[in-house]
């Protein structure tokens, strides 16, 4: 996805619920708006898995990988590992699964040349990241391989952004990470936009510029770099065996967040009708927009009261 299609809108508006929320976050209306929206989340996560399921596991072997990297990912194992176990498995299998004929591309090296300009520049960027500031450019790093093998769609992302600002290096707490993609599904930018959300909290405008440029960057590579070649890559005898695999692990680490987010969540009757009122709108096809806006205007009265007594 270009950056300046949806990107520089989502980056800017995510900016600027970014710095409300670090100025608000601990007046009650906010504390109970968030409250609410931290259920529905649940909600979107767990549609998404199911959805992804639907179109992704056919077969016991994936039904079998998704589990399997459900459970990997639920004991805290690298989500990176996990798709690697998973296109492993998927290679071994099916064994069985015919090969597509192989078309080619046509492609030239002038095609492709931009895209080693753009290569070379960000590389050079990132080297100077380096001796400059080295905490943006972990940060950097981190979106760069988060968005390079979160490949399933933008809630792929998920397990991995928890999995390392949450679990590994403790950035934020999982509360706060529920917050930071409630305000993404406000923004017209994929779920990934979270990563503004989060370079933010961490270190102001230059942290949310870093982290968005980072997590597009990939995506924007393979669309211009590799999509092309994808009918040669097609043609490689085990590619689309390990792509199988890794889409079916992708279901199964949706699965796991969704129970991880769930936990961090007070239920109470209130916070699971809200969820279930959520899920049902998705499965009836409601646009997230719509869901999160009207979970949030729920939400502020009906826990308002649980929050001011609890300040």
């Amino acid at each position: 996805m270009s950056f300046i299609g949806f990107g520089l809108p989502s980056f800017l508006i995510m900016t600027a619920l970014s710095a409300l929320y670090v100025q608000f976050r601990d007046l009650p209306i906010v504390i109970s708006a968030f409250s609410g929206l931290q259920a529905i989340i649940v909600s979107i996560v767990a549609n998404a898995a199911i959805t992804f399921g639907r179109v992704t596991i056919r077969n016991w072997q994936a039904a079998f990988i998704a589990i399997a990297s459900g459970i990997l990912f639920g004991f805290e194992i690298n989500p990176l590992l996990v798709i690697l176990l998973a296109a492993s498995a998927g290679i071994l299998l099916y064994l069985k699964q015919p090969t597509p004929p192989f078309a080619s591309s046509g492609m030239s090296y002038t095609t492709y040349r931009p895209v080693l300009f753009i290569i070379a520049v960000f590389t050079t960027a990132f080297i100077i990241l380096f001796f400059i500031d080295r905490n943006l450019f972990n940060l950097a790093a981190l979106m760069v391989r988060i968005d390079l093998f979160a490949f399933g769609g933008g809630f792929a992302s998920v397990p991995f952004m928890f999995h390392e600002v949450v679990n590994v290096n403790h950035w934020m707490g999982g509360k706060t990470f529920l917050d930071g993609i409630a305000l993404g599904q406000i923004t017209p930018g994929p779920i990934v936009i979270t990563a503004t959300f989060i370079g933010y909290l961490l270190y102001g405008f230059a942290g949310a510029t870093i982290a968005t440029l980072s997590i597009f960057l990939p995506s924007f590579l393979i669309v211009v770099g590799v999509a092309p070649y994808f009918d040669k890559l097609r043609a490689l005898p085990y590619f689309n065996k390990a792509v199988s695999g890794v889409l079916s692990s992708f279901v199964g680490l949706l699965l796991s967040v969704t129970i991880l987010f769930a936990i961090n969540i007070p239920w109470d009757i209130w916070h699971v009708l809200l969820a279930i009122a959520a899920f049902v709108a998705l499965f009836f096809k409601v646009e997230i927009y719509w869901v999160v806006m009207a979970g949030m205007l729920i939400s502020i009265p009906l826990f308002l009261n649980v929050t001011t007594v609890i300040k």
